[in-house]
C-alpha cells in the first residue's frame, strides 16, 4: 500500500485514493512510499493540506468538495452520529447513520437521530444548491416516522421539492439496508448572501 505522510496536527490519518490505490494520510513528513518499499519526495515541506481533509475524508466527503467545505467542516454533530456521506450533489445528498451509538432506551433509533440526519442532508444539499457565495439557514423541519430500526445501517436521500433564489424544500427520506422506509423529513432552508 503506498502511504503519504504530510504537514497536520499529530496523531491526524485518514485513506485517501491516490492514482486507483488507497493510501494512508498520516501528515507528518510529505513522503510517498512504494509498494517496494522505496521513499520518494512527492511534495515540499511547504505543502499544506486543507485544515480539515482528515474529517472531511472520514465524512466521505469527495476531494473536489473539500475547498468549499474546508472551512466549517462537516461539524462536530456529523462525526459523533457516524454520518457518511456517499453522494453529493445539489439534486441529491445521500448519506448513512447507523443504529448503534445512536439508540434510545429501547434499543431503537432516536427519533432525532432520524432528525439530524434530514437536517444534515437537507442543509448540504440546499449549500451546494446555493453556491459558494451565498449560507444557508434551515428555518423548518418536520418528521414522520413509519418503521422503528434496531440495527444495521440508515440511509437518508435527499431530493429536492424547491430549489429558488432565496428558499429550498428537500424531502429526506430515510430507509434500512433491506429498502424499507423509516422515515419521511421534510426541511426548508433560506439562503442568505455572505
Amino acid at each position: 500500500m503506498t502511504s503519504i505522510r504530510g504537514v497536520s496536527p499529530p496523531g491526524r490519518s485518514a485513506e485517501v485514493p491516490v492514482t486507483g490505490v488507497v493510501a494512508t494520510v498520516d501528515w507528518g513528513a510529505v513522503l510517498a512510499e512504494s509498494l517496494t518499499g522505496a521513499s520518494l519526495v512527492i511534495m515540499s515541506d511547504k505543502f499544506t493540506p486543507h485544515p480539515r481533509s482528515a474529517e472531511l475524508l472520514a465524512a466521505g466527503v469527495p476531494a473536489e468538495y473539500h475547498s468549499m467545505l474546508s472551512r466549517h467542516g462537516v461539524g462536530t454533530l456529523v462525526e459523533k452520529m457516524g454520518i457518511v456521506f456517499t453522494h453529493m450533489s445539489a439534486e441529491s445528498m445521500v448519506a448513512t447513520m447507523p443504529v448503534e451509538g445512536n439508540t434510545q432506551v429501547t434499543g431503537l433509533l432516536h427519533g432525532g437521530a432520524h432528525v439530524v440526519l434530514a437536517e444534515t442532508l437537507g442543509s448540504f444539499a440546499a449549500a451546494f444548491h446555493a453556491g459558494p457565495t451565498s449560507r444557508v439557514v434551515g428555518i423548518e423541519i418536520n418528521a414522520t416516522h413509519h418503521r422503528g430500526a434496531a440495527g444495521g445501517l440508515v440511509t437518508g436521500t435527499a431530493t429536492p421539492v424547491h430549489l429558488g433564489r432565496t428558499l429550498t424544500t428537500h424531502e429526506v427520506v430515510m430507509s434500512n439496508e433491506a429498502g424499507q422506509r423509516l422515515s419521511t423529513c421534510r426541511i426548508t432552508n433560506m439562503i442568505l448572501s455572505n
